[in-house]
């Protein structure tokens, strides 16, 4: 549950961008610091390894505004992809209130894709948080790159859940971003309303702004507009 500070009257949220190792999850972070006010900031911390940075640093969203005359304040931060970080990453989820799960859409990182949503889980569980009652958002990344098409064959491949928010985005344009920031904010104020119930998608399956024709519907296999895959399989 968020951290409430009554002595300054504010709502403390912790939302950890999780997924693949440059998969896009620094990207978000340093876009959304680089386009917010610095008054409404906190310094960007980087802890640097060999292949990939972890970020974090405060954020006063101004579109959330205050919840019941208090502010909220929330705490944006990164886990590191590499198989060798698991207890980092395990560090950085405790006292989690929300997650954005950063989906690398390029087809050659599916098996990165799902090994870091298997990961995700894994700790949830061993730090003591169920995995369906955490405040999710998945967001669909590099679109620059794959195109529509590719957005939905991933989607379509990793399965994700109805009812699940999600957002396609191009970090690396800034497009997605703070439609992503925003979905996972509203996903974790609801929870703080009912507190007892899991989160259900409150937020739309499809954020405004991202067409739903972006997620064409199609069968792999004969007349599937989906590419080969590159073990030659439908997927």
């Amino acid at each position: 549950m968020p951290y409430v500070d009554h002595a300054r009257k504010e709502l403390r949220l912790k939302v950890v961008y999780y997924g693949p190792g440059l998969g896009g999850k620094t990207t978000n972070l340093e876009y959304i610091h680089r386009h917010t006010r610095p008054e409404r900031r906190g310094k960007l911390i980087a802890l640097n390894n060999a292949a990939e940075r972890t970020l974090f640093f405060d954020l006063l969203p101004v579109d959330i505004g205050r919840y019941r005359d208090y502010e909220v304040r929330v705490h944006l931060c990164t886990v590191p992809g590499q198989i060798a970080q698991e207890q980092i990453r395990q560090m950085v989820l405790r006292h989690v209130d929300g997650v954005v799960f950063v989906v690398d859409c390029q087809w050659e990182r599916l098996r990165d894709n799902l090994r870091s949503m298997r990961d995700l889980e894994d700790n949830l569980r061993i730090l003591g948080e169920e995995p369906t009652r955490l405040p999710t958002v998945v967001q669909f990344n590099k679109r620059d790159i794959v195109g529509a098409s590719g957005i939905a064959r991933m989607r379509d491949a990793l399965g994700t859940p109805p009812g699940v928010v999600q957002v396609i985005a191009s970090a690396k344009r800034g497009e997605g971003v703070f439609e992503t920031l925003k979905a996972v904010l509203k996903e974790c104020l609801a929870v703080v309303e009912q507190p007892n119930q899991a989160p259900s998608g409150r937020s739309p399956s499809i954020i405004p702004g991202v067409r739903a024709s972006m997620y064409p519907e199609a069968t792999p296999g004969a007349g599937s507009p989906y590419p080969p895959a590159p073990d030659g399989s439908s997927k």
